[in-house]
């Protein structure tokens, strides 16, 4: 189980979210990125991928043609959102602006 001030309260999620102008919380940390082009797409894929794999903490990704949907929470505390779920979204985000990648928040799912 994760530390209990690995887990965040919805007051640190919203202070959080309003440096992560990609992201939504619907219960967990959530996004939608639509890149230039597929292979983009599976490029910030791959990208996504191994800073996961570097953080040991893996969202859950959804490939669609040239749209990401991307979910991130942390099953080891219970499905809350952690300070590691921010620190991967900001990870996200730094690679989907590298990738030309914009927001479309109006596309989550869910929630």
């Amino acid at each position: 189980m994760a530390a209990p001030d690995d887990v965040l309260t919805k007051t640190q999620i919203d202070t959080e979210l309003s440096t992560l102008p990609h992201w939504r919380f619907t219960g967990e940390l959530r996004t939608v990125l639509k890149c230039p082009t597929s292979a983009i797409a599976l490029d910030l894929f791959a990208a996504i991928g191994e800073a996961a794999q570097k953080a040991n903490h893996h969202p859950d990704v959804d490939w669609r043609y040239d749209t990401l949907f991307i979910s991130t929470c942390s099953h080891d505390a219970g499905g809350q959102v952690t300070a590691r779920d921010v620190a991967l979204a900001r990870r996200i985000s730094l690679a989907a602006t590298a990738a030309g990648a914009v927001a479309k928040p109006e596309l989550i799912r869910g929630g």
